[in-house]
């Protein structure tokens, strides 16, 4: 009885001390500067980086972003249509079909293909 006692402390202690140095190596997460205020727009680089290109969220009209984009924030009410091809094309770049990316009201996003254009959807 007391091997085994002693086989489930060493287990345990092996099982924490994993556990511990799993931590101590994690890489931290991306820091992300988020906006302080009621804003929407879309950046050049990811994570929020690079030119950015403000969205006016009263116009629901659709609009080709004047450079790709690989992110966006959309801290105000109106939801974002993401749009892979220009016009509000759905689709993969290039391609026909029904994929866009739809970035709801207080999120941010890093999108899977360069975002070329956009409507707001309410």
């Amino acid at each position: 009885m007391n091997a085994l006692r002693t086989k489930s402390l060493t287990a345990a202690a092996t099982t924490g001390a994993a556990l511990l140095l799993g931590a101590a190596l994690a890489q931290p997460a991306a820091a992300v500067e988020l906006p302080n205020s009621a804003v929407a727009y879309f950046t050049t680089g990811s994570n929020l980086t690079g030119t950015r290109f403000a969205v006016d969220t009263a116009d629901t009209g659709c609009h080709d972003l004047p450079a790709a984009a690989a992110s966006a924030v959309d801290f105000t009410a109106a939801n974002i249509t993401v749009y892979f091809n220009a016009d509000c094309t759905t689709g993969r770049p290039g391609r026909p079909g029904d994929l866009s990316y739809a970035l709801g009201s207080l999120h941010w996003a890093n999108f899977p293909y360069p975002a070329v254009s956009y409507r707001v959807t309410g």
